[in-house]
């Protein structure tokens, strides 16, 4: 199936949050065998993207599942990028992987998308360590989604902090502190500034992972470029000390940059999911 035709899907909308809160999610899920593959993109990034649509164009030649989505204020969800925070889109993210995954599925995020990866695994861990998953019939058991592994491409954890306010200015911290926001101009999409929030940045120190020890369960794999200009190989390289020795994989790529979109990338990516399962 080729990319174009994998794109002519028409999304499907779930709703997530409540009241004035409420955001309509934009979801394609392609069905098929496990492990599924579920799909995390990046910051003021969409589904419609290099990686993504290619990861479906396998799964697709696989007979695999595969979900993709955008987060609100992204692509063709609703809401206002100005509006997002961390918090909202792992919302977004943990109801996704709960209304459309079935069985054992492959996380593969990148950038903002490794952060959340990591973050929804926290949160199926939490999950299937409650008392209400012990108790649940096989059947039930059977049918719920679980981490087969995660493969992270440039992953960003704790990127508002590390990456963003730490490397910021005194100036625009102080321009984000007392108007709540600022403009960030950008090298990517239409080269259009934007925004950087107060609530973003505050928000996120909420969801900060490399403080401690990572504990996510299942196979990692981590690509990450070394002439990455926005997320540093020294951050991939953090990230996998933190995470647990065992069936952990970082490979480096020498002249990769930030997006890992060309086919030698694209190839990297696909070998990795498929050595997971």
């Amino acid at each position: 199936m080729t990319n174009s035709a994998v794109n002519d899907q028409e999304p499907a909308f779930i709703e997530v949050g409540s009241g004035e809160d409420k955001r309509k999610i934009a979801v394609r899920a392609r069905a098929g065998g496990t492990p599924g593959l579920i799909w995390l993109g990046g910051f003021n990034s969409d589904m419609k993207g290099t990686k993504a649509l290619a990861l479906d164009a396998w799964a697709a030649e696989q007979g695999r599942a595969c979900v993709r989505f955008d987060y609100s204020g992204h692509g063709e969800s609703g809401g206002a990028f100005i509006d997002g925070t961390i918090g909202r889109w792992l919302e977004e993210s943990v109801a996704v992987f709960a209304r459309f995954c079935r069985g054992p599925q492959v996380v593969i995020g990148s950038s903002m998308g490794g952060w959340m990866a990591l973050l929804l695994a926290r949160e199926i861990a939490k999950r299937e360590a409650s008392p209400a998953a012990s108790q649940a019939s096989p059947a039930s058991q059977a049918s719920q989604a679980s981490l087969a592994g995660l493969v992270l491409i440039a992953p960003a954890p704790d990127f508002t902090e590390q990456l963003m306010w730490n490397n910021f200015t005194p100036e625009i911290q102080q321009e984000i502190q007392t108007k709540g926001v600022w403009m960030r101009p950008s090298q990517y999409g239409d080269g259009a500034p934007y925004p950087i929030t107060r609530a973003l940045i505050e928000d996120g120190r909420n969801h900060l992972l490399l403080g401690s020890a990572i504990e996510v369960g299942c196979p990692v794999r981590i690509l990450q470029g070394a002439q990455d200009p926005d997320v540093p190989w020294q951050h991939a390289f953090a990230l996998a000390q933190r995470l647990p020795s065992e069936d952990v994989v970082l490979t480096m790529i020498q002249d990769g940059d930030h997006r890992l979109s060309r086919p030698q990338d694209i190839a990297r990516m696909i070998a990795a999911v498929a050595e997971i399962g």
